[in-house]
């Protein structure tokens, strides 16, 4: 009911309230309310507590990783990862064009160089050729991206790692639970990144997981997590630490989420069917692609209309508010950012102007999607596109 109502007073239409559906909200429980206040009443409300632990265990069990660790966010998590294998100045890291700008950024901080490459049509994420181009001699890693819930072509990416000598660093941010031939992203390279954010499959607020079957790379994220503390020495540093902790509360969260966490992703696969049922006949409308092999979550659910360009893409999205239904444009290529270099990628750049993101959270239910849908429907045909 509590989101029900949030929903409904969410925004004015015209000085009258009217129905409203977000592009995200998170769907919290009693069993998280009792986690939390529970973390509350032991006192333990910062990084030390029962439930840190419990949470990380869970996530590395869900994953089929040997190792889990629970930080403040998932950019922390990509730098915390990415330090720990020792990327830095001169070094070049390359990603697909298509991405949130954190990938990117979690890559500047090291001081290493963002090298961003195209995207495949199909599934878009990291096109494995192109990156296997863009090898040279400063490459360190390749970080595919697992865009919006669907695996990156791992096989490939593994074997350009292991011939190349790369590390190969999933951001999993937006993938908890997807698969790529059956088994789970996060898992597969040398380490996985994911985000808690309130938008995620799951969430802590803010939070992010590095898993990683590595002990030593566990090792070594574990002592940076917390200001390079000695283990054994308290207040004795040797290096340069962080403070990339995630808090008892946060993980009280995370924990009561990881066990709702198999009805989210069977009810993101439902809300995926139904609007594959009702927008599917559309002309040049193409929703999210799972690719043979592959298990896609559909973290969001992906629009994008073939001969588009951003002004109709954006209008499109505009008049869907005025009616009540939010949505969100693709990200912009890290290529067209001012901080980052240039890359020829037209994929990408195709992609990111005429795709858009409609409501895809857990507690919509089949009727408000078909009412999402019609208005998509009656915009587009407005719009004429």
């Amino acid at each position: 009911m509590f989101h029900k109502v949030r929903r409904l007073v969410a925004v004015y239409f015209g000085g009258s309230l009217k129905t409203f559906f977000p592009i995200s909200q998170p769907s919290i429980g009693e069993r998280e309310l009792e986690y939390v206040t529970k973390a509350v009443r032991s006192g333990w409300v910062s990084s030390i507590g029962e439930y840190i632990e419990a949470f990380e265990n869970s996530f590395a069990d869900f994953c089929g990783a040997q190792f889990a660790l629970a930080v403040s966010n998932g950019t922390a998590g990509l730098h915390l990862a990415l330090a720990s294998l020792g990327i830095s100045a001169n070094d070049e890291v390359i990603i697909p064009d298509l991405t949130f700008v954190a990938t990117a950024n979690a890559i500047a901080y090291t001081g290493a160089r963002v090298v961003p490459v195209d995207i495949d049509r199909q599934t878009l994420c990291i096109d494995a050729t192109a990156a296997e181009a863009a090898v040279t001699s400063k490459t360190r890693a390749i970080l595919p991206v697992h865009l919006y819930g669907q695996a990156a072509a791992m096989d490939a990416l593994r074997t350009i790692a292991r011939q190349r000598k790369l590390f190969l660093v999933e951001d999993a941010a937006e993938a908890h639970g997807a698969e790529y031939k059956g088994t789970r992203v996060g898992a597969i390279g040398d380490c996985g990144v994911f985000s808690f954010y309130g938008n995620k499959v799951i969430t802590t607020g803010e939070g992010g997981m590095i898993t990683t079957n590595n002990r030593d790379l566990y090792n070594k994220a574990k002592l940076l997590r917390d200001h390079a503390m000695s283990p054994v020495k308290r207040y004795w540093h040797t290096q340069v630490g962080f403070n990339y902790r995630m808090t008892n509360l946060q993980a009280a969260l995370g924990f009561a989420q990881m066990e709702r966490i198999d009805e989210f992703l069977e009810k993101r696969r439902k809300i995926m069917a139904w609007y594959r049922n009702e927008l599917e006949s559309i002309p040049r409308l193409r929703l999210n692609y799972e690719e043979p092999g592959t298990r896609n979550v559909y973290w969001m659910i992906c629009v994008e209309i073939s001969g588009i360009g951003e002004l109709t893409r954006d209008k499109l999205m505009s008049r869907l508010r005025d009616q009540g239904v939010d949505s969100r444009p693709y990200f912009y290529p890290i290529s067209d950012l001012p901080m980052y270099a240039r890359a020829n990628t037209p994929v990408a750049h195709e992609v990111s102007r005429c795709g858009l993101n409609l409501p895809s959270y857990t507690d919509l239910s089949e009727s408000d999607v078909r009412q999402i849908c019609a208005v998509t429907k009656d915009v587009i045909s407005q719009l004429g596109v």
